[in-house]
């Protein structure tokens, strides 16, 4: 079978459980980018099968209907102030996913490329630019157990860069209700995103997580009630994978209600 760039794959050693796009071919390996999860891997040729988009092997439009509800505001007497949300990605496709997103479930949010590595460099201005409520530091991440243990940092991808931007963040606003942190990909050292000072980090299990999870969790924030503790549980129960790929904090919420509207 031939392939080629843009194509939709999936592995056969992985029990063809995962949708990808090719997005380079050097020999007889394709190099692959997660259409829905935010992974990168490499395959021989042999190992792939092209995808029919009809099969839907991730159940991601059941998840997509659940996700885009937009939230049901009583519009009659109040007016609201959703929390601002900055979202800063490794990403650009990922990244505008996520701003569509946002937009399909009217929530104003402001995106910004960057590398992995240079967000803890460029985070502090991003912030003071911006002056956001909510803070998404996201992009690729990977656990290498070759490396070390889950404990041992080094043994990430990008799981320093995201603590070191954490840390960066908390420098700016050390209030952990004034300035909420979500922050991580897939399989990032939760433990260590969260004593960083997130109050949303990956992944609890070293699982995977889907390219939108860290902003379902901003927009969630950006519309819980600024006077009321979130319904934590609630909130992950809403990403795709649960408390396995996302875990945090209970804080309150970023929105202002006001009377009259």
């Amino acid at each position: 079978m031939e392939f080629k760039i843009g194509d939709l794959v999936t592995r056969n050693s992985y029990n063809n459980d995962m949708v990808f796009t090719i997005i380079d071919i050097k020999d007889d390996i394709c190099y692959l980018k997660g259409i829905n999860i935010r992974l990168y891997a490499d395959s021989s040729m042999e190992d792939l099968q092209k995808y029919d988009e009809n099969e839907d092997i991730e159940e991601e439009k059941p998840f997509l209907d659940r996700i885009k509800e937009k939230c049901d505001l009583n519009r009659n007497d109040y007016f609201y102030l959703p929390g601002k949300i900055l979202h800063i990605d490794g990403d650009s496709d990922y990244l505008n996913r996520c701003l569509k997103y946002y937009d399909d479930i009217n929530i104003a949010a402001m995106g910004v490329k960057e590398t992995e590595e240079e967000i803890p460099y460029k985070i502090r201005d991003l912030l003071e630019e911006y002056n956001p409520n909510i803070v998404v530091i996201t992009g690729h991440d990977a656990y290498y157990k070759r490396k070390g243990s889950i404990d041992n940092l080094d043994s990430y991808k990008n799981s320093r860069n995201f603590v070191e931007a954490i840390k960066e963040a908390r420098r700016f606003e050390n209030s952990h209700e004034k300035l909420i942190i979500i922050a991580g990909a897939c399989q990032s050292d939760y433990e260590e995103l969260i004593k960083a000072g997130a109050n949303f980090a990956s992944s609890p299990k070293r699982i995977n997580i889907h390219a939108l999870d860290p902003a379902i969790i901003a927009s969630k924030m950006s519309l819980s009630d600024i006077t009321q503790d979130i319904d934590l549980k609630g909130i992950l129960e809403h990403t795709k994978y649960g408390k396995d790929g996302m875990g945090g904090i209970k804080t309150k919420g970023t929105m202002y209600v006001g009377y009259p509207r």
